[in-house]
């Protein structure tokens, strides 16, 4: 009998999936598969799933197995109380390839204060040499699994880096610290903040006013996680105080951020549109492929979604 799998995105993204999903699942050996943008929902085994889709009802999925999450963030759905079924969130490499780029880049050009040349090529001989990496302590917040591959790249480069999560971690080359107190070490410290939390009801505003307060004097935050994460307000005053030098921002409590927004205008505010990372379709359709095999097979649906946690 036929896999029947749903594909419920936009139609866009039906565009740039629909190739890469068929070829992976021939690659993992799943042959008969029904693969569409509409079907019966009493038919279905598994939808492949964006948040911002048509589906919002799963009550009618009876036979659905799971529902696999396009995205690498499951705030959007997880609070969904007619799923039943098991969430998948996707933890693609080429989108943990992407996230490493983009920190990289991004702390880099901070550390190296690269801006001082590239926006002033205006006459003026500005001999400022930056320290050396391992006098740069930065911190993540956020061992997930881009948090993690993060820490790894700059901790491979000299950084000294500090990782904080809601429970206690392990990970080689990183000063891993959890809970509270954990959480104002790790600000204490930070030159450098880096935020790649999920978004949960206990991480909202995290980086508030006391937050702000904890970091060093010209901190610099670097946010390609979720714009919720930052009080907008708090993070204002404390660059006109001088208590931040600097944001990077990739994520915004709306998207697009509106052309009236204030850190448009800011010189201290940097706005990249969501652009830090992307789900590649490729390695995203060897991901989903992949669950799909083992949910067939009788094993274990990799990267489930704790619904308690949120994430």
């Amino acid at each position: 009998m036929s896999l029947n799998i749903l594909f419920a995105a936009r139609p866009e993204r039906w565009v740039t999936y629909e190739q890469p999903l068929r070829a992976a699942f021939a690659e993992a050996g799943l042959n008969d598969v029904n693969l569409a943008t509409e079907m019966k929902p009493e038919e279905v085994d598994y939808i492949i799933y964006a948040p911002n889709g048509d589906v919002q009802d799963f009550t009618p999925y009876t036979r659905t197995k799971a529902v696999l999450n396009l995205w690498a963030g499951v705030e959007d759905v997880v609070d969904n109380e007619t799923l039943t079924q098991p969430l998948a969130r996707m933890v693609d490499e080429g989108l943990t390839r992407g996230m490493v780029e983009w920190v990289t880049g991004q702390t880099l050009r901070h550390h190296l204060n690269t801006d001082l040349h590239v926006l002033h090529q205006d006459g003026k001989w500005r001999k400022e040499v930056p320290p050396l990496a391992c006098d740069r302590p930065v911190t993540i917040l956020g061992l997930g699994a881009l948090g993690q591959a993060c820490g790894e790249a700059l901790a491979g480069l000299g950084f000294p880096v500090t990782g904080w999560s809601r429970t206690p971690k392990s990970v080689d080359s990183i000063t891993c610290l959890s809970g509270d107190d954990g959480l104002e070490m790790a600000l204490e410290t930070a030159q450098i903040l880096i935020l790649l939390l999920p978004l949960t009801p206990e991480t909202e505003n995290v980086i508030d006013a006391a937050a702000l307060a904890r970091l060093p004097q010209g901190a610099v935050i670097i946010n390609p996680g979720r714009g919720p994460l930052i009080d907008d307000d708090a993070l204002l005053k404390a660059l006109e105080t001088g208590q931040i030098g600097h944001a990077t921002l990739d994520v915004f409590r709306e998207e697009p951020l509106p052309a009236n927004h204030p850190f448009w205008a800011h010189d201290n505010v940097t706005v990249t549109p969501h652009i830090a990372s992307e789900t590649r379709p490729a390695s995203a359709s060897r991901v989903i492929a992949e669950n799909i095999r083992r949910g067939e097979a009788g094993e274990p649906f990799l990267y489930l979604v704790d619904r308690k946690a949120g994430y």
